[in-house]
């Protein structure tokens, strides 16, 4: 009898230890098991899915685009987790005990490091192929807003990859019809509005407590790795005086090799435990910290006010004179973050609950290298005007507004709406 006690207490404590385990996303987990590049969130390369275009109401052709691009892939800052992961496999090597998986990893690891050459945030040749790509797809998908010779502004960011970004936008417009005029500008009065950062410091910091916060109960697998990489985890022991350490040097080095165009799957070292858990932590800190929380979402999105009123001035501009066929923005994460949260785009604006996050907002779709917002506005005969928003390329709705047609929303119910989506 007493046996059979025992079992039944420890049966009840395993269900209660499985009960008291934090949910895990079943969304992110088929996910990243599928890809597990989406684990950088921010750092994953752009991800293109086939496009799907709703007819627009009879009589309305597009006429004007309105854009907000995030730079393409990148470098990431310092080069310590490269370096210490090399100097650590270079020990094992000279011991002798590292795995045929560990020495790719080593090779890996040096080419990362020669490519980021201690260039922090520099965009990289798949970040320009990546912005290349999204304008020749904008072009062949609105050939009528680009037909002919038109004018075109293009604002960029000071910063480094967002200008090349820009640049290898507009010289990709250019290859599809040369007699575009774009106007490329950059200066410190533009980052007003494409880079507002006054004040989202603060919530940043709130946000990486928060997000830690909540994942500390998360499981996280820091011994799995040793046995992936070395053959005597004992003798590895000696050197590895951190598992932790190894593990976060391997998931930075990982995060990055595909912005570098380095295919290989750096990831097979780490349990799936180690990296759902870097990347849940990640998402919660880029949501909570960027986009429309319960909790600082309003204090967040208003930050974005200068960027959505400069959308309204230059479209109603173009509207009334037709003088420009687009204006193209590049910028960065954290404020397309906030610009598609105040304008409240389904599926990335959304008003969501801590314990929500994880399962409704996936950052490797949502704010990828590349991410862009693009406003295609249509006309019809009588002048009226329609706009639609797409998200990611990809058609999305607005949070509580009623569409005219489809994903169609007429402009002026959209402006009147403005200070309904940040809240």
């Amino acid at each position: 009898m007493k046996k059979w006690i025992l079992v039944l207490t420890a049966l009840l404590a395993l269900g209660a230890a499985a009960i008291a385990q934090p949910h895990r996303s079943e969304a992110a987990v088929k996910a990243l098991k599928a890809e597990p590049t989406r684990a950088g969130n921010n750092l994953n390369s752009y991800e293109f899915f086939p496009l799907t275009d709703t007819p627009a109401p009879k009589g309305y052709t597009p006429f004007y685009i309105s854009h907000y691009g995030r730079h393409g892939s990148r470098s990431n800052w310092g080069g310590k987790a490269y370096e210490d992961l090399i100097r650590t496999l270079e020990i094992g090597k000279g011991m002798k005990i590292l795995t045929p998986g560990g020495d790719s990893l080593l090779v890996a690891a040096r080419r990362v490091l020669a490519t980021y050459d201690g260039m922090d945030g520099r965009l990289s040749q798949r970040g320009a192929r990546e912005h290349a790509a999204l304008a020749e797809r904008m072009y062949n998908r609105y050939p009528e807003v680009f037909a002919g010779e038109k004018n075109v502004r293009a604002f960029s960011s000071t910063v480094q990859r967002c200008i090349v970004s820009m640049n290898a936008f507009t010289n990709s417009l250019i290859r599809q019809n040369t007699r575009l005029n774009i106007r490329l500008d950059t200066g410190e009065q533009f980052m007003k509005y494409l880079d507002n950062e006054q004040g989202w410091q603060q919530i940043t910091s709130s946000a990486m407590r928060k997000s830690a916060e909540y994942m500390r109960q998360v499981p996280d697998d820091t011994l799995g790795v040793m046995s992936r990489i070395f053959t005597d985890v004992e003798k590895a022991r000696t050197f590895v005086d951190s598992p932790r350490r190894l593990t976060e040097n391997v998931f930075n080095t990982a995060v990055v090799a595909e912005d570098f165009d380095i295919e290989e799957d750096l990831y097979r070292f780490l349990p799936f435990d180690a990296i759902y858990r870097r990347w849940a932590q990640n998402n919660l800190f880029l949501y909570l910290g960027h986009c429309n929380s319960a909790d600082v979402g309003p204090q967040r999105v208003v930050l974005a006010e200068s960027c959505v009123e400069d959308i309204v001035k230059k479209a109603d501009e173009c509207i009334a004179t037709g003088a420009y066929a687009a204006d193209l923005r590049f910028g960065h994460d954290y404020p397309l973050m906030a610009l598609v949260s105040y304008l409240g785009i389904e599926g990335v604006g959304d008003r969501l609950e801590v314990e929500d996050v994880c399962d409704n907002w996936l950052g490797f779709w949502n704010i990828c290298m590349a991410s862009n917002l693009q406003m295609i506005f249509y006309r019809n005969k009588a002048g009226d005007v329609l706009v639609k928003f797409l998200y990611q390329e990809q058609e999305r709705l607005l949070r509580g507004l009623e569409p005219y047609s489809g994903p169609y929303y007429k402009w002026e119910t959209v402006k009147a709406n403005l200070e309904g989506y940040k809240r």
